[in-house]
């Protein structure tokens, strides 16, 4: 019965060493391929530096319009509270909460769109 519980037990602890060392060896396979850096011609590192300075110009425009923005908002938000208070009625107030509304998306209309950054040739 002893000798049957040590071959199992090394029957068992062989089959997880050599599933160990399987997993291991996957493990170790790249999948995906290294990809390495090569000079750039200068016409590409001119065009790279070219478009990073216009990645650079277009984020600093739209850093500034999100600060200009965040007045003319909160501006807007003053105006729809002190509406909100003095509505008398549900028009009223729907009234005050439109104009707040188109007055924000007027305000996110002057916002430029998010640049995407240049990727290297």
């Amino acid at each position: 019965m002893t000798t049957l519980k040590r071959s199992i037990a090394a029957i068992t602890a062989a089959g997880l060493f050599a599933l160990v060392g399987v997993t291991g060896a996957n493990a170790a396979d790249p999948t995906t391929p290294v990809v390495k850096k090569v000079a750039l011609t200068p016409e590409q590192k001119a065009a790279f530096q070219a478009a990073r300075a216009a990645f650079q110009s277009a984020h600093a425009a739209r850093v500034a319009a999100v600060a200009a923005a965040k007045p003319a908002i909160a501006s807007a938000k003053a105006t729809l509270d002190a509406a909100l208070a003095s509505a008398t009625t549900p028009e009223a107030k729907k009234a005050a909460r439109a104009a707040f509304k188109a007055a924000v998306g007027a305000v996110r209309g002057s916002i430029p769109a998010k640049p995407t950054k240049p990727v290297r040739p």
